[in-house]
């Protein structure tokens, strides 16, 4: 189930805005298809991330797979429980296993990614391919 709340990216990470910070995680999508998580790279706070270009890594038993950042801004908040618990990105991928807060400076990223019933769309259509 996706969340109607949430915005999405192509990329499989999902955005939830309030008020100018947008906090960034993968979707449940992304975390079943990675399987067993292994390393987990995050940025530091204080770091700038640009929308579409990577912020971090995710890599599994499977593949090692850049994060890519949905909005621009500056990195505020990191999920260090993350990186102690890597098994949460199965489990609760729209919630304990948000990755970072990004500090925006506008909504025009924010608002240009999928709605929920675009990206189960978007997912309707990868897995026909």
């Amino acid at each position: 189930m996706v969340p109607a709340e949430l915005r999405y990216a192509k990329s499989h990470e999902w955005a939830k805005m309030d008020g100018g910070t947008v906090t960034v995680g993968i979707t449940a999508f992304a975390a079943e298809q990675l399987g067993d998580v292994v390393f987990l790279e995050l940025p530091a706070v204080g770091e700038s991330v640009e929308a579409g270009t990577p912020f971090g890594v995710v890599e599994s038993v499977k593949a090692a797979v850049d994060l890519n950042s949905p909005v621009s801004g500056e990195v505020i908040e990191v999920n260090d429980d993350l990186t102690e618990d890597m098994e949460l990105l199965g489990k609760d991928s729209y919630g304990s296993a948000w990755m970072i807060k990004v500090k925006t400076a506008g909504d025009a990223d924010f608002q240009s990614l999928m709605s929920a019933d675009e990206y189960e769309k978007f997912l309707e259509a990868e897995e026909k391919h």
